[in-house]
């Protein structure tokens, strides 16, 4: 959903045993439409941990899962599903460190540095880059195509580099805040559920502005052009078990300011791309992840309780 590119995907290729650009092969018949339709969320959510992650989908799931435009398209549905096995894996990662640090104050900011390090791994730092291109382009410029023409140069500005700073050191302080406050597991939970939250947040921005920028040079445009009903339910219903379940994991936590407060960002967010660009790019997209997962973080580090 930002401007780095996926040339394995947009022409097709899909590692060892791909079937190349063509359509995905025929849905098994048994099972009924309902049946077809999971299969074909499925194979969705396989296009999207490829797109949004180092995670390689490859050999005989490649063919499986087969790729078009089309389903690429469909992908961006399940960009939440994503927060899962990213949040997931970051926060066992963030948890385990916990474990075998030494019980030292520093111990929750080395577990936050090291987990950061691991999530951007795991991602290529997929939305970071969308961050520090919307910086550099509405920081180098006032005018709309000005900013658009910025955003498509690979190389890294000044204001990009100062939101990426800014912005990562802000996320790694206050995940120490939360495990130095609320504990490791607290810390660990909200990790997981920001993830997941903050890539819920993108969907609503495809959904209520256009896609603006160049369409032929566009990375995000095969990806991102809109969104329909049934591809905002399909992200809601990734959302909603995962704070079921930090709800579950974690009561009495204040999830409800955390969520408030990756609504702030996204609203913010939204009214930048509107009133600078008005529409999004994929690198608005990747920038409202980040600064809604900040939000998140920041929302909920407030509301716990003095002295916990």
């Amino acid at each position: 959903m930002v401007s780095v590119e996926r040339d394995d995907l947009d022409q097709g290729s899909r590692g060892t045993g791909s079937a190349g650009p063509q359509a995905a092969p025929p849905l098994p018949q048994e099972g009924g439409d309902a049946a077809q339709r999971r299969r074909g969320g499925i194979r969705h959510f396989f296009i999207a941990l490829q797109f949004f992650t180092r995670i390689p989908v490859t050999g005989r799931l490649a063919d499986w899962v087969g790729f078009s435009p089309a389903m690429l398209r469909a992908s961006a549905a399940h960009f939440p599903g994503v927060g899962w096995v990213v949040g997931g894996l970051t926060a066992g990662v963030f948890w385990g460190l916990m474990q075998v640090l030494p019980g030292q104050p520093a111990a929750p900011w080395v577990a936050a540095v090291l987990s950061t390090v691991f999530s951007v791994l795991l991602t290529g730092a997929f939305h970071e880059d969308g961050l520090a291109d919307l910086a550099d382009g509405l920081g180098g410029a006032m005018d709309r195509e000005r900013a658009l023409e910025i955003m498509k140069d690979s190389r890294i500005g000044s204001y990009g580099a100062l939101a990426l700073v800014l912005v990562v050191l802000s996320k790694v302080a206050l995940l120490g805040l939360l495990a130095q406050g609320g504990g490791a597991r607290l810390a660990a939970l909200v990790l997981f559920a920001a993830h997941v939250t903050s890539r819920l947040m993108p969907l609503l921005v495809i959904r209520t502005l256009p896609h603006v920028g160049d369409t032929p040079q566009s990375k995000s445009k095969p990806l991102a052009e809109s969104i329909g009903t049934r591809g905002l339910v399909a992200g809601l219903l990734w959302w909603v078990p995962a704070m079921v379940l930090a709800g579950w994991l974690a009561p009495g936590s204040p999830w409800l300011p955390a969520v408030l407060g990756a609504l702030f960002g996204l609203a913010w967010m939204w009214r930048l791309l509107h009133r600078r660009l008005q529409g999004f790019t994929g690198d608005g997209l990747g920038a409202t992840q980040q600064v809604s997962e900040l939000m998140f973080y920041l929302g909920l580090a407030v509301s716990l309780p003095a002295g916990a």
